[in-house]
């Protein structure tokens, strides 16, 4: 009797077996069909289950809801999009869902990218269309939101890598990074700022300048210096990427017409800094603007080679600039010369 039972429980376990074995194993479509499904926020492991037993992507709901059980995936699944071949076996879509392995589209946002750049890489991964973004940038009730103090959320999106999960809410996408921004500023940052009289805005903003002037790490610091020393003495900054804001792409030549453009981030025509920041800097930058170099200089001007010269009196800076656009004409021989560092001659810098 024992030995009939014994063979019956073998056959029963060989028979459930099997029976899983095949469910798991044994993809419920034929062909290679992609299919999208979405695990809406707050759905349970039992709703997911569902909305793959509806899309016929498993034939047994039971089997997948005794396995989240037994391996605890029961207790939190990952809402969001789900790209799901017909080829793919009950069992790797388990493993999927275990792992939340959502659709996700990476963008990377580099130092000195504007508001502008930012949108066309969002929009082109559809997360939200231009238009949408740069009014969502001067939205009150969104700015406030985030206590940012500026006319637009400008500067405050920071410079990394972000894997931003299809279906997100375009305002929690910019939200992450935003927040990033505030991760990367340390408590002793902020310390510093208030120890210097600075406002975050005043911090960003500053540091956007020196984002779009610097090429060198080194010089970060004393192209702070330049600007700290202007601001202690009352001397407009007259930072080039002021003067092209919101009518030039950076990449553009300066003219000495840019450099006299009225528009409240011109630090040419304004005094001090403008009213926020004017590209998204970097922590390196954001550091250099708290910590800028001891020296005295009040002015510098390229060397053409990605470096500066740096300067104390207008006597030395004149000097520079002449060395500056010596340099120049060797490679722009017979253009006219009417760019960025004449401009600065022109105006005392």
């Amino acid at each position: 009797m024992k030995k009939k039972l014994l063979v019956i429980f073998i056959i029963i376990f060989l028979i459930v077996s099997t029976y899983v074995a095949v469910e798991m194993l044994v993809p419920a479509q034929a062909g290679n069909r992609n299919i999208e499904i979405e695990v809406p926020k707050g759905a349970t492991f039992k709703q997911a289950v569902q909305i793959l037993y509806n899309q016929k992507l498993i034939r047994d709901k039971n089997i997948f809801l005794l396995m989240g059980r037994l391996t605890g995936a029961d207790k939190k699944i990952r809402a969001g999009y789900y790209s799901i071949t017909g080829s793919l076996s009950p069992l790797n879509i388990f493993k999927m869902l275990k792992s939340g392995q959502i659709i996700e589209y990476e963008i990377t946002v580099l130092e000195g990218d504007s508001l502008r750049e930012i949108a066309e890489k969002l929009s082109g991964k559809g997360i939200i269309n231009i238009e949408d973004f740069i009014r969502l940038s001067s939205d009150e009730d969104f700015l406030s939101s985030y206590n940012i103090e500026a006319p637009t959320f400008e500067g405050y999106l920071f410079p990394d890598t972000y894997k931003i999960p299809k279906g997100m809410d375009p305002e929690d996408a910019i939200g992450m990074m935003i927040n990033r921004m505030r991760e990367k500023i340390s408590a002793k940052l902020y310390a510093r700022a208030s120890e210097l009289g600075l406002s975050e805005r005043e911090v960003v903003t500053l540091a956007s300048i020196i984002e779009k002037e610097a090429v060198t790490d080194e010089e970060r610091p004393h192209i702070s210096a330049v600007y700290h020393n202007r601001l202690k003495k009352g001397i407009r900054l007259q930072a080039d990427p002021t003067c092209i804001y919101g009518v030039k792409s950076s990449g553009e030549k300066i003219t000495a017409k840019d450099l006299q453009r009225k528009t409240p981030y011109n630090t040419y025509i304004i005094n001090g800094l403008p009213p926020g920041p004017i590209a998204s800097p970097g922590i390196k930058s954001i550091i250099a603007a708290l910590y800028p170099s001891k020296v005295p200089y009040i002015y510098f001007v390229s060397n053409n080679d990605g470096t500066h010269q740096f300067s104390v009196t207008a006597k030395e800076h004149l000097a520079a600039v002449k060395s500056y656009r010596a340099k120049k004409s060797r490679y722009t021989s017979g253009e006219n010369k009417e760019g960025t560092e004449e401009g600065k001659e022109r105006n005392g810098l």
